[in-house]
């Protein structure tokens, strides 16, 4: 059950704005991820208790006017064969355009549904400039001031009616991998040598949306859902931005996932996008293992894969208990030593830790390593628990939560880690009121 919801229309019709509001954030580039250029924006929301994605494609202007309306074309395009519900963007203020006109086209004939937004109608002064957008040819229109959220309550009100509620028909005790990474750094290879080394593959499950593809691999005592990846399907007759739609699988494939297997390219390195993609996954909470992949390809000695993976850890600090694992997927060398970790990587996000082992554990480190002083407040922890939550969290109890700093915090994620295994699962930590 993954929804998205797509903003598109011409530059300067407030785009970012909704997105904003949408997605609660103060910034219209939310952390942007690998591939996406400086005016895609991905974020998340909430409306009526029903989770989306919110995409924003607009255009972005290069060197001549043919070369603009080409990128705007290509966007919507994206919108049209990506998205679940289209909101089409317009200025109330500007009136219609010639490149409004060629979007609604493009629109009209898209099998979605499509909500006409006519934005920054913001006073009774103006709301009359609504009326001309008739002639666009959509059967209803919402007038709305992103800016000040006037109107977003009855659009969305209608926008989340077209998004599903059920859950995937997946089991949900079985691991879900997907194989995430740029393009190009051997994840259809991985992907069709799990596939191809057993026969006993359960036909892939249909999710709710297009997209959410699982393939059921059993066999060599394993058992997981594969989670669909760009490797997988090819997309058909649509001449857009590869790379951005590399990107959108990506994103789904990390939301529909419980561990993601990072791809990067021996040969190039660990680069900025595969930190994004590392990131991507850390903040969705998802298990994490790193595969350098293409490893014949490095003229190495003794100390090839020690240099490799300390320059790994010096990108990723602080977050550094993650599996790295060099591959050669051509030749076929560690493929099982990935699954393997995954699987293992997998349990450790569901690693429970009992209270009394917590409390007999920590509490003794704590008094032996007192979180520092802060404006004369000395803190106290006096119990700490496990969260019922889907990844390792748990709550330290204490008089005055707010002075403990983010450094201690590391401190404390960092000794848990050492006592316990949990290599490659995200960790949360809360202080809370006792």
């Amino acid at each position: 059950m993954k929804n998205i919801l797509a903003l598109v229309g011409r530059p300067n019709t407030g785009k970012s704005t909704l997105f904003n509001r949408l997605t609660k954030t103060r910034d219209a580039i939310v952390d942007a991820t690998s591939g996406v250029t400086r005016d895609r924006h991905y974020g998340r929301a909430n409306w009526n208790g029903i989770d989306f994605s919110v995409i924003d494609t607009g255009g972005y202007v290069l060197n001549s006017d043919d070369i603009y309306e080409n990128e705007i074309r290509k966007q919507v395009n994206l919108a049209i064969e990506e998205a679940d519900v289209i909101l089409f963007l317009v200025d109330g203020r500007d009136g219609i355009t010639s490149l409004d006109e060629d979007i609604a086209k493009m629109l009209r004939a898209a099998k979605k549904p499509v909500f006409l937004v006519v934005n920054k109608i913001d006073s009774p002064s103006n709301y009359i400039d609504q009326m001309e957008f008739y002639a666009l040819g959509f059967p209803e229109l919402y007038a709305v001031s992103a800016a000040s959220g006037s109107g977003t309550g009855e659009l969305l009100d209608e926008a989340v009616k077209h998004f599903s509620t059920t859950e995937d028909n997946v089991e949900k005790d079985i691991p879900k991998i997907a194989v995430v990474g740029r393009p190009n750094v051997g994840k259809s290879s991985i992907i069709n040598a799990f596939l191809n080394t057993d026969r006993n593959i359960v036909t892939p499950l249909a999710g709710t949306t297009r997209d959410s593809i699982y393939s059921r691999y059993k066999g060599f005592g394993f058992d997981f859902y594969l989670v669909d990846t760009a490797g997988l399907r090819k997309k058909k007759n649509v001449e857009a931005d590869l790379e951005f739609y590399s990107v959108m699988r990506t994103i789904r494939a990390i939301e529909n996932s419980d561990v993601c297997i990072v791809m990067c390219d021996a040969v190039n390195g660990f680069e900025a996008q595969d930190l994004n993609i590392l990131s991507l996954a850390q903040r969705n909470k998802k298990g994490v293992v790193i595969v350098v992949n293409k490893w014949d390809l490095i003229e190495k000695d003794a100390n090839t894969h020690l240099a490799f993976e300390r320059s790994i850890y010096e990108k990723i600090a602080p977050y550094k208990d993650v599996p790295v694992i060099f591959t050669s997927v051509i030749n076929k060398q560690r493929i099982f030593k990935v699954l393997e970790t995954a699987i293992a990587v997998y349990h450790n996000c569901r690693r429970k830790i009992s209270t009394s082992t917590l409390n007999d554990t920590l509490l003794s480190l704590i008094s032996e390593n007192p979180p520092p002083v802060q404006k004369d407040k000395v803190v106290r922890i006096k119990y700490i628990t496990q969260l019922p939550t889907n990844t390792p969290s748990f709550a330290f109890f204490c008089n005055l939560p707010q002075y403990v700093r983010d450094t201690y915090k590391r401190f404390l994620e960092n000794k848990m880690r050492e006592y316990w295994d949990f290599s490659g699962a995200p960790l949360n930590i809360y202080f809370r009121k006792k």
